[in-house]
């Protein structure tokens, strides 16, 4: 009988490399979620930042299209800003703010306030059909990596649209 005693203990417990290996696996697994976590997390802040730029972008560019353009009104190209023409091309513009993003606080006044640069470049493309370029880049920095990101919208526009 001594020999069945002696197998049944030897088999009842774990060895200490199965146990290293099994917190070494649980570690393995909790190390791909968090990172999962923080990939998802850093995700969406460039997803909403992205989205607040492109939005700006696009406010550029339909500024600029809502300007009055009346080339057969036979003014100069550029007259510029309550004539017949004032959208005058070749220009470029340019604005900086603060990205519309929700932070704590006044955007304006906070220390973390993302800012922005919009530039608009409105060419000309053809005179006979008028047809004019409306070009709006949306300049800002990812905070997590410092990496300078562009939006861009491109409208085309015809004299009275």
């Amino acid at each position: 009988m001594q020999p069945n005693n002696f197998n049944r203990r030897r088999t009842g417990g774990y060895a200490l490399g199965e146990v290293l290996i099994a917190f070494g696996l649980l570690a393995l697994v909790f190390a791909g979620l968090i990172y999962g976590y923080t990939q998802t997390n850093r995700m969406a802040i460039w997803s909403s930042m992205s989205l607040a730029a492109q939005s700006y972008a696009t406010q550029g560019a339909e500024q600029a299209r809502a300007a009055v353009w009346d080339p057969r009104n036979n003014v100069p190209v550029t007259n510029g800003p309550g004539t017949a023409d004032e959208l005058t091309a070749p220009s470029t513009t340019s604005t900086n703010d603060v990205m519309d993003i929700p932070i704590q606080g006044n955007p304006t006044n906070a220390p973390a306030a993302y800012r922005v640069t919009n530039i608009v470049y409105v060419t000309n493309l053809s005179t006979n059909p008028p047809l004019r370029q409306i070009r709006s880049d949306c300049v800002w920095t990812f905070p997590p990596t410092g990496q300078l990101e562009t939006n861009t919208v491109i409208l085309l526009r015809t004299a009275d649209q």
